[in-house]
């Protein structure tokens, strides 16, 4: 069995409908609101680090693309929903586009140092594109808790 983009593109698309269901659900009274406790993170947050794993991982780690990425600015972003929407598109559009990448051959070997932190060492661009739909669901569950806990 192998991973097919289309497939691929099916759960990025459902994990990103539904952090933005979140996003909506909170409105921009509270998308930016952390819950309490420490190191917690806002939902707008969370979606904005999501952007940054998928364009990491897929566009810089994958097809070898140079990232300004600000890991840990990500975790302190404030957006309104419609920015996060517009964030997302933006995301998926590429998303499915690196997918479709890899899945043609692709792949750069500039970054494959960091493909041996993917699971088991399995450096395979499938494993790869599985890191980043498990780091979207990871971080929808992270904001479907948020949620509950803000309301």
């Amino acid at each position: 069995m192998e991973l097919t983009p289309e497939t691929a593109e099916i759960y990025v698309r459902l994990a990103c409908r539904q952090m933005l269901a979140v996003a909506d659900r909170l409105g921009d009274t509270k998308v930016n609101e952390r819950p309490p406790g420490p190191e917690t993170n806002s939902v707008a947050a969370l979606i904005t680090h999501c952007c940054g794993v998928s364009e990491f991982w897929l566009g810089c780690v994958g097809l070898g693309r140079p990232t300004t990425r600000d890991r840990d600015s990500e975790f302190t972003a404030v957006a309104t929903v419609p920015e996060l929407h517009a964030a997302v598109d933006v995301m998926v559009d590429q998303a499915v586009a690196d997918v479709r990448a890899l899945d043609a051959g692709e792949a750069s070997d500039r970054n494959r140092a960091l493909r041996q932190m993917l699971e088991e060492g399995d450096e395979t661009d499938a494993a790869l594109v599985l890191h980043v739909i498990e780091e979207l669901y990871q971080h929808l569950g992270q904001m479907e808790l948020t949620a509950d806990a803000l309301a």
